[in-house]
């Protein structure tokens, strides 16, 4: 009878430090798992403490209650917004009039500006900041600044006429400069 009184302390030893190692482990794993959640050193030390106090209930309260992303899934996440906000803001846009354009225009549609150069060597389209061709290597000419395509059409010289008279007329007289 001793022995077997010996052998069922042994027993509920062993599952006590059982218990209690896994108890410690539960503080100890919610303490470094809200670390990397918060850094918020009451937010930390509330949720140890309520796993520490309440067991296996307090783990499932900390479960339901604790922020959803860590602190490097977070900062990736916003790693990757800005990645792709900086890629919209990246888009091509006419100099002139603000529009999108495709990579491959050399004329904006909208406003006729003119976005790239021909080589004169191979005929490829150059950027107009740049000064050597990439494909072949011959010297781009320099110009001053994109400048408006006239438009191309039946009435384009009609077009260019009326915006030549309307600049060489005398502005109106106002009110104020009438009296």
């Amino acid at each position: 009878m001793e022995r077997l009184t010996d052998v069922l302390l042994i027993t509920i030893a062993l599952v006590g430090a059982f218990l209690a190692a896994l108890w410690l482990s539960m503080v100890i794993w919610t303490f470094r798992d809200i670390r990397s959640r918060t850094r918020d050193i009451f937010a930390q030390i509330l949720a140890a403490l309520v796993v520490a106090i309440l067991n296996l209930p307090g783990l499932l309260i900390y479960f339901i209650l604790r922020p959803p992303e860590t602190l490097a899934e977070s900062y990736t996440r916003s790693l990757e917004e800005e990645a792709l906000l900086q890629g919209i803001e990246d888009a091509e846009r006419c100099p002139g009039c603000g529009q999108r354009t495709m990579p491959e225009f050399v004329v904006c549609p909208t406003c006729h500006t003119k976005l790239k150069k021909a080589c004169s060597h191979c005929g490829r389209a150059l950027q107009l900041r740049w000064t050597v061709c990439p494909y072949c290597g011959t010297a781009a000419m320099v110009s001053a600044a994109p400048a408006p395509v006239p438009p191309r059409g039946p009435d384009a010289g009609a077009t260019q006429d009326a915006r030549r008279a309307r600049r060489s007329e005398p502005a109106a007289p106002t009110t104020t400069e009438a009296r």
